[in-house]
């Protein structure tokens, strides 16, 4: 049963693919000609390159991040935490109209710094959570055996919460290749500008379906990257069901500490937020500020993000079910389908959804229902890695004592799986409702007429160069994608 909606469920995501092929399949010729392009090449390494950098960059920065929020005493720790997720809440064409703006940034490094800055708590936030969940036991041991803290950590720690950071280096990967903002506006040569381009410009839809669907296979490459490493690491045995005492760091170590995280925030949120409140205090000044569509706007985006959350959470759980608890080559082939959607730019995947709508349901074009259900296409793969990760961490173990006592599977799942794993689960949801209120292209698309999120109206008037006007917008986005990023933060403590 579970393994036949998991189908179904990959069925359904993988709408956009099955679109681009139907689509290859009608101009085959063209699309290989596409492909022979010299310049096809130079793009293909320009975009694995950036990827790559991003994906190291955010592991360095992220991990690390994670053992000072889950195991160090920071003073002020609650404002770390909610410090490390902010920058989700930061749309990644604002922070790089932001960084443009103001140095000289451009190119790969730019796009770089940004793309890091802002894909970083995707490491940070399951890391954090799989940190509170370790077994310490085995730390102990190493310590008791001589050795020392680094080292203990190394060999006990680092491999139970591998999982968690490859499944957030998955998904700053993904979303390094399905950003088109970032690399425009960086001036950047990666695919998903030269797709914008291909569709909007020149119109040459067989050199747009081609590159889309060499982004689809450096999606599946990733994929099958960190499922290789996922391999090789061996589930814990055990969890932590409670608090644990912190390290307390010595007064060098915790001004670099608070100096470290404190640097990270100021250029991650401080620069962007400070840019784009200077033109709205400006906006304000000059009465250019439109506070009934803004409050209106604002609605419609929180009523969108809370829809797409839900219906993505609902996909990628059959799909995260088995991925944690069967390794066979049927669901390694199910979890591979369900990221391959997630590497295409939100302008394909709008088009797959207005022709299926068209196609399917004419009905249902240019509906809320029907964004609301793109969004849970597009972004379950968010919500699965998280949920796989949380998943993975519950030893069986722990299920079978239930079972053996006479407990049915629901009532398993409910009091021992997802009681350990809800945080999570509840921290993938939320990672796809912070997508959905910053999402454009798609938005664009498929948004009933006069109806706007706070992403769109941003873009009309910034496309129309009324950057006062739009600087509300941007503050409000920022300030309405900052409450799924608090409720990411926060954790409560349980005691056993």
């Amino acid at each position: 049963m579970l393994l036949a909606l998991g189908a179904l469920t990959v069925a359904v995501v993988a709408t956009p693919v099955i679109f681009l092929l139907a689509e290859l399949a009608a101009e085959p010729d063209a699309a290989l000609a596409a492909l022979r392009r010299p310049r096809t090449l130079r793009l293909a390494g320009s975009t694995i390159g950036l990827v790559a950098a991003v994906v190291a960059g955010t592991l360095a920065l992220g991990v690390p991040t994670a053992f000072l929020l889950a195991r160090t005493r920071l003073p002020a720790l609650r404002w770390w935490q909610v410090a490390a997720a902010l920058p989700l809440a930061i749309p990644s064409y604002v922070a790089g109209f932001a960084w443009v703006s103001l140095t000289l940034l451009r190119g790969f490094w730019g796009s770089l710094v940004v793309l890091v800055l802002v894909s970083t708590p995707y490491v940070t936030l399951p890391v954090a959570a799989a940190l509170a969940r370790a077994d310490l036991v085995p730390e102990m041991v190493a310590r008791t055996l001589g050795a020392g803290p680094l080292r203990a950590f190394i060999s006990a720690t680092l491999p139970q919460i591998a999982p968690a950071a490859a499944a957030g280096a998955l998904l700053a990967g993904l979303y390094t290749i399905s950003d088109f903002g970032v690399v425009a506006i960086m001036r950047y040569p990666a695919f998903t500008w030269a797709i914008q381009t291909a569709f909007s410009d020149t119109f040459n839809r067989a050199l747009a379906i081609a590159l889309s669907l060499l982004l689809v296979l450096i999606a599946v490459l990733i994929v099958l990257a960190e499922r290789a490493f996922r391999r090789r690491v061996i589930a814990p045995q055990r969890v932590r069901y409670g608090t644990a005492d912190r390290v307390r760091l010595g007064g060098p170590a915790l001004l670099a500490a608070c100096g470290g995280l404190g640097a990270v925030f100021a250029v991650g949120v401080g620069v962007p937020v400070a840019t784009l409140a200077g033109r709205a205090l400006s906006s304000v000044a000059e009465r250019e500020v439109e506070t009934a569509r803004l409050l209106q706007t604002a609605g419609t985006t929180i009523a969108l993000g809370l829809a797409g959350a839900a219906l993505a959470t609902l996909l990628a759980l059959p799909v995260a079910v088995l991925a944690a608890r069967h390794r066979t080559r049927t669901v390694a082939a199910l979890e591979t389908g369900m990221y391959l959607g997630h590497g295409l730019p939100g302008i394909v995947a709008g088009l797959a959804m207005v022709y299926l709508a068209l196609g399917v349901a004419p009905a249902a074009y240019q509906t809320l229902p029907l964004l609301a259900v793109a969004y849970g296409v597009l972004f379950a793969p968010k919500a699965a890695g998280s949920a796989r990760a949380a998943l993975g961490q519950v030893p069986t173990g722990l299920e079978d004592a239930a079972r053996t006592l006479g407990c049915s599977r629901w009532e398993t799942w409910t009091s021992v799986t997802a009681r350990l794993a809800w945080p999570g689960v509840l921290a993938g949801a939320l990672l796809v409702a912070l997508t959905v209120m910053k999402e454009l292209p798609a938005t664009l698309m498929l948004r009933p007429t006069g109806v706007d999120t706070l992403a769109t109206r941003l873009w009309q008037l910034t496309d129309i160069a009324a950057y006062g006007a739009a600087a509300p917008y941007g503050v409000a986005l920022i300030g309405v994608a900052a409450v799924p990023a608090l409720l990411l933060a926060y954790r409560p403590e349980r005691t056993p």
